[in-house]
């Protein structure tokens, strides 16, 4: 029984081939051996191929012996009184669509890599100069890439390098929103699968912060055009923000939505054209509740503070983010961060600073010590920015009170009564079996230094690190007495005294 030719000679194989087909168009048919192999079974025998035909059919490409313009059907050509050069053109062009349809069929296949290779457009030039891509080939690879069946996370971290060349990034993102449009038009559902794919393409584009005197094209061009818009920034950032726009219209899965999310102020709102057409997504995600309301405040702070965003009432929903959960959250640190530059403005009302302090105060009561250590600080550094609020700890002229007035079931800072209260909380902490808590909350009984106490060593503060922060530190010697026993009880005489004596 003959032996199936292994891979060393399958490389042999189609290297002859390779030559025999650039050597002579005579021996043009030989292509159809090489397109063959592309169906083989084999990771080696493919993977060989794969390289013979970026080989030929860039040979071809450079040699300008692929036809350029709108393809006509082979028959028709063949049939016909056009010359030889012409027919041969049109009969390689389609053997080059056969190989690119069978490399997009390939894209998952795992011993197959993203390389695109049509570095001379096929296309006809609209008029001299103008600016030409592949744009049809990119396209297929983009609809290969965003399979709405399988992940191809993997492919997508190969393909990211190609978005380095401004022309792939620019066609690349509107060939996205284009396969967005086409997934979702008239589907209801559209597999997880898909938005997992989408987002990790759009989350691959990174365009640069500001215009440059160099462009990098992937496909060459003997003097690139100011006319071209893909050697602009600004429609680099229109492009962007189309393609970002189209995904986040539609409802996303919750956790790709924290995802983007993460990401929004400084991955995607400077790369935007219009930052403030993110509001509608922002103020949905804000609205939602839990740890999505919390993972749109960064969005929203750029909004606000570098666009001039107005969000009405943005501090009453602020508040009403604070609850138990807040403590224990995974963007914990995330949000007391931005919680505090929102709260750290000196025009604020008094009444809405003292509603804050007081709603951390009441949660503090349950809170965990590692949560403690960070929001006592937290509370002290509001008292020394407004110190109209500072009656909450020391009132000399105010009435006995006989019950709290504070009513933290109130949505509206305005109407909780905060200011009329006080932080008996943090009192009642002063008691708390952590000492480095009670030392904390003990801050208000002496006056409070003008200088903030910096709260970003502590944001991200773990129960692990109190842990170890304690082992580390040095033993005291603790003076111990011992008497000796005397008996069960300190009774002698019992009956059984003498089966418990512990001398």
């Amino acid at each position: 029984m003959k032996e199936a030719p292994g891979p060393e000679d399958a490389r042999r194989a189609l290297g002859r081939l390779l030559e025999a087909v650039l050597a002579s168009r005579a021996e043009a048919n030989a292509v159809f051996d090489i397109l063959a192999v592309l169906q083989s079974e084999r990771p080696e025998d493919i993977q060989e191929a794969v390289r013979a035909c970026r080989r030929l059919f860039g040979a071809l490409l450079q040699r300008g012996e692929l036809f350029v313009g709108q393809l006509p059907p082979e028959e028709m050509v063949l049939a016909g009184s056009q010359g030889a050069t012409r027919k041969y053109k049109v009969w390689m062009r389609h053997r080059y669509q056969s190989c690119c349809t069978r490399l997009g069929e390939l894209l998952a296949h795992p011993s197959f890599q993203v390389k695109v290779s049509e570095s001379h457009p096929l296309e006809k030039p609209k008029w001299e100069g103008s600016y030409l891509f592949p744009r049809e080939l990119l396209k297929s690879v983009v609809r290969g890439l965003l399979s709405p069946e399988e992940d191809r996370t993997l492919l997508l971290s190969h393909f990211r390098s190609y978005l380095e060349y401004d022309d792939i990034r620019y066609h690349t993102m509107q060939a996205a929103k284009e396969a967005v449009a086409r997934a979702t038009d008239g589907h209801p559902t559209v597999p997880l699968a898909f938005w997992n794919n989408v987002f990790a393409l759009l989350s691959s584009v990174s365009l640069p912060r500001q215009e440059s005197t160099q462009v990098n094209l992937y496909v060459p061009h003997t003097e690139p055009s100011e006319k071209w818009k893909v050697v602009h920034l600004k429609e680099h950032r229109k492009a962007f923000q189309h393609m970002w726009l189209s995904f986040l219209k539609h409802k996303l899965p919750l956790s790709l939505c924290k995802k983007v999310l993460v990401m929004m102020h400084d991955a995607i709102l400077p790369g935007l054209a219009q930052p403030s057409l993110m509001i509608d997504f922002l103020t949905r995600a804000y609205d939602a509740g839990g740890a999505i309301s919390l993972l749109a405040l960064n969005g929203l702070f750029v909004l606000i503070h570098d666009h001039n965003l107005e969000y009405p009432d943005f501090y009453r929903k602020l508040y009403g983010l604070l609850d138990p959960s807040v403590f224990h959250v995974k963007y914990r640190a995330r949000f007391f961060h931005l919680a505090d530059l929102f709260l750290s403005s000196s025009h604020l009302p008094a009444y809405l600073v003292a509603a804050f302090a007081k709603r951390l105060a009441r949660l503090a009561l349950t809170a965990p010590p590692e949560a403690l250590l960070m929001v006592l600080p937290f509370i002290c550094n509001l008292l020394r920015r407004h110190p109209a609020c500072r009656v909450l700890v020391h009132r000399p002229h105010g009435p006995q009170l006989d019950a709290d007035p504070y009513d933290p079931q109130e949505e509206d800072p305005a109407k909780s009564r905060a200011l009329e209260s006080s932080l008996w909380e943090l009192q009642t902490l002063q008691q708390h079996y952590h000492p480095d808590v009670a030392t904390a909350a003990s801050t208000i009984n002496q006056a409070l230094a003008v200088p903030e106490v910096s709260i970003a060593p502590l944001l991200e503060l773990s129960a692990f690190e109190i842990f170890e922060r304690e082992l580390k530190k040095a033993p005291k010697s603790v003076p111990l007495e011992y008497l000796p026993s005397q008996g069960l009880l300190g009774r002698k005489d019992q009956l059984c005294a003498q089966f418990f004596t512990l001398d």
